[in-house]
C-alpha cells in the first residue's frame, strides 16, 4: 500500500524552478496577467524546457521506482498560474513522465501558506519573496541562485546526490551566532567543545535530511542483503567548521540517528573545490557567500534563514 502523504517525505517546488519559464515571465513583467494568461492558453500544447530543479526532482522521484509498494516520496506542484494556465504545466509534467499529480494553482497568490496543508518538507522556487515569506513562518525553503540546468548532468546516472551546509541549514544558527558576534573562531571552537554533548536545535531543512536518512537506513539494509545492490541516495555535508568544532556536529547526527555518506570539513577553503567533485544535484547553504555560481554550475539553493541574513 502506498504511504498516506502524511507519511511521506513531500518535496514542494515552483513551476518556475521546475521548468524554465523565463519566457512566460518576461511577459507577465512587461504585458500584464490579460497578456500572459492569454500565451499560456495559446501555447497549451508546447513544451516547456527542462529547468534548474529538474533533475533533482527527477531523481528525487525516482526513489518510488525501487520502493514500488510504498510510494514513499512525493513532489507537489506550487504554482502562482491560475488552474487554466497550469494546463500547459501539467502537459509538460506528463511528457517528462514525472510523477506528479498534486498542485496547487493560486492564480498570483504566493502559494507558500499551502506548504503545512501538503506535508511538504522542502519548497524550492526561484522566487524570493515567497522563500523569505517561508522562512520567516517557519516553513522549510530555499531559493536557486542558479538560472540554468547542470551543464555536465548525466541522465542516465540514477544516483541522487545531496549536499548541505551544516550550521543555518541542518542545524540552527546558534553556533553561527557565536562567531558571528564574537569574529573569533577560537571563541567559537571553545563553545562547541564546552557544548560538545548538548545536541544541535534543527535547523530548517532538519526534517527534510532526517527524512532523507530513513531512506538511507532502507538502502543499506538492501545494500547487507544483496552485495550486487547499488544505492541510489548519497547525502554530503560540506561545512565550513574545521576540528575541534566538528565532533559536536557528529554527536548531535548520532543523536538524530542519522548517518551521512560524506562529511567535509572546509575550515575555510572554498567549498567549490568539493562540490565540484561530488557533483551533487542539488546543494543547500545559508550564506550567499557560499554559493558561487560563477565557479560552479551545480544547482545552488539559499537557504535565508538566522543570523547570516540578517
Amino acid at each position: 500500500m502506498p504511504f498516506p502523504i502524511e507519511k511521506k517525505l513531500v518535496v514542494g517546488v515552483s513551476s518556475n524552478a521546475l521548468f524554465n519559464l523565463t519566457e512566460e515571465e518576461k511577459i507577465f513583467k512587461e504585458q500584464g496577467v490579460v497578456k500572459y494568461r492569454k500565451y499560456q492558453i495559446d501555447n497549451k500544447d508546447k513544451l516547456i524546457e527542462k529547468g534548474v530543479a529538474f533533475p533533482f526532482i527527477k531523481r528525487f522521484l525516482d526513489i518510488n521506482k525501487h520502493y514500488s509498494e510504498e510510494k514513499p516520496v512525493e513532489v507537489v506542484l506550487l504554482s502562482k498560474n491560475s488552474p487554466e494556465t497550469g494546463t500547459r504545466i501539467f502537459k509538460s509534467i506528463q511528457h517528462y513522465d514525472l510523477d506528479i499529480s498534486r498542485a496547487a494553482f493560486t492564480s498570483g497568490k504566493s502559494p507558500f501558506e499551502y506548504i503545512p496543508s501538503y506535508n511538504i518538507s522542502l519548497f524550492l522556487s526561484t522566487d524570493n519573496q515567497d522563500v523569505e515569506n517561508s522562512i520567516k513562518k517557519g516553513f522549510p525553503a530555499g531559493k536557486f541562485i542558479s538560472d540554468s540546468l547542470q551543464e555536465d548532468d548525466d541522465e542516465t546516472d540514477t544516483e541522487l546526490r545531496v549536499a548541505f551546509d551544516f550550521d543555518g541549514v541542518i542545524a540552527d544558527d546558534s553556533s553561527e551566532t557565536v562567531y558571528k558576534k564574537t569574529k573569533d573562531v577560537n571563541a567559537f571552537h571553545e563553545h562547541e567543545i564546552l557544548n560538545v554533548e548538548l545536541e544541535h536545535p534543527p535547523g530548517p531543512l532538519a526534517d527534510f535530511f532526517k527524512k532523507l536518512g530513513y531512506f538511507q537506513k532502507l538502502e543499506s539494509k538492501k545494500e547487507n542483503e544483496n552485495n550486487k545492490y547499488k544505492k541510489i541516495l548519497r547525502t554530503s555535508i560540506v561545512t565550513a567548521r574545521n576540528a575541534p568544532s566538528h565532533e559536536r556536529a557528529i554527536n548531535t547526527l548520532k543523536k538524530w540517528d542519522v548517518t551521512v555518506d560524506e562529511m567535509f570539513l572546509m575550515g575555510g577553503v572554498d567549498k567549490t573545490r568539493i562540490l565540484n567533485v561530488i557533483k551533487p544535484h542539488i546543494y543547500f547553504d545559508d550564506q550567499i557567500t557560499h554559493l558561487n555560481k560563477e565557479k560552479t554550475k551545480i544547482p545552488l539553493v539559499h537557504i535565508p534563514f538566522g543570523i547570516s541574513n540578517k
